[in-house]
């Protein structure tokens, strides 16, 4: 192993790619999945998932930063990546020169961008209702269209837009969202232009409306086994996997007496006579101090509660008996009967489950799995 320390994640591959051939089958014949990998795989490991589904038939990435589309392409990575945040218009020709697709939704973006003799593909997007990124006003989508098509070197390859509400089951945005995208692809063929790739589904689209008419949905959540909502959990007709779980070990392990305090500020006092055991993660990992509150943590099959604050690199909880130094404790995941799942420690703390596993940070060491064999680790810190 590739790491000295005595807290690690763990990521199940096969979970990841069985995730994926049950989205890909629910869709149309025609659709595909393009997988987002965004924020290293939403802490996953970018590149570890992204050649894994590549290996299981996605031919297509998306990412959020120019960066994290050429980490990947400095990874090996060589199928299309689609940018779909901002980009300056002074880094497109590197995106050029390393075959990354850009998102275009500002007319003076692309007259700077249209400068430059390299080629470049672009996807357009339109807001339809998220009011983040994206042209909401059909004269500048003209102008656009009409320069990318006097362009020779720009090349219209996808257009697309993102739901707001997608995940809610009671929502007449979503139909909204559909018609206004649906008048912004008529202008587009109305300026005499084509689109290769029209993409509008996310991981809550593509589950909730799979016949929907688009050559690619966007998949991100869903890929690492979580639902895009709680309100969605009914509807997903199929089970996913959650492919992340987050291990430590006790590196200490005391008996303390009644009015014995416990971390920083005194915060809890014992009541009577108990054992406790300090776990090395805290808040400088992603495990922050809110998670005290209502947290626990799994030791030996048996719920244990974190006591006192969250430490920047260590916690402490109660133990039901004694146990060993060196013992394996679960802070996301199975052990023996018991599971604490993402979707629960979201819960629990009033967000969503896409965060808790973002939240992890890079000095954990990832470790990955394919047919419960380990087949790779990877420690940042070291760069290994």
């Amino acid at each position: 192993m590739h790491y000295f320390r005595d807290t690690w994640i763990e990521v199940n591959l096969d979970d990841i790619s069985e995730n994926y051939l049950k989205i890909q089958h629910h869709q149309r014949d025609g659709t595909k999945v393009m997988a987002i990998v965004k924020a290293d795989g939403y802490g996953h490991g970018a590149y570890q998932v992204a050649n894994h589904l590549i290996e299981s038939g996605v031919d297509y990435l998306g990412v959020a930063l120019l960066d994290e589309a050429i980490a990947l392409r400095q990874s090996g990575i060589e199928v299309p990546i689609l940018v779909l945040g901002w980009v300056a218009p002074e880094h497109a020709p590197i995106a050029s020169k390393n075959g990354i697709s850009l998102t275009i939704f500002q007319n003076e973006w692309l007259q700077q961008v249209a400068l430059q003799e390299n080629p470049l593909n672009l996807h357009v997007k339109f807001d339809t209702g998220m009011g983040r990124l994206g042209i909401n006003d059909e004269n500048e989508a003209k102008l656009i269209i009409n320069k990318i098509k006097e362009n020779p070197s720009l090349k219209l390859e996808g257009a697309f837009s993102h739901f707001a509400t997608a995940d809610e089951l009671d929502s007449e945005l979503v139909q909204l969202q559909k018609n206004r995208f649906s008048n912004y692809l008529s202008l587009i063929n109305a300026e005499g232009l084509s689109v290769e790739m029209v993409h509008f589904g996310n991981s809550a689209g593509a589950i909730r409306f799979p016949d929907d008419e688009q050559h690619y949905v966007r998949v991100g959540i869903s890929l690492y086994g979580l639902s895009p909502s709680e309100e969605m959990k009914s509807v997903i007709p199929f089970s996913l996997k959650q492919a992340f779980s987050l291990h430590s070990k006790l590196t200490h392990v005391k008996q303390i007496s009644p009015g014995d305090t416990i971390s920083y500020g005194a915060t809890y006092q014992a009541d009577e006579t108990e054992w406790v055991g300090t776990v090395p993660i805290g808040y400088a990992d992603g495990w922050i101090r809110r998670y005290a509150e209502k947290g626990h943590i799994l030791v030996q099959g048996h719920r244990c509660k974190i006591v006192g604050r969250i430490c920047m690199d260590q916690l402490i909880v109660k133990l039901p008996f004694q146990v060993d130094v060196g013992t394996q404790v679960t802070l996301v995941g199975k052990q023996a009967d018991d599971e604490i799942t993402i979707d629960e420690i979201a819960q629990q703390n009033d967000t969503i489950n896409y965060e808790v596993p973002c939240l992890i940070s890079s000095r954990v060491p990832r470790v990955y799995k394919k047919n419960n064999q380990i087949i790779e680790t990877v420690n940042q810190i070291l760069n290994n």
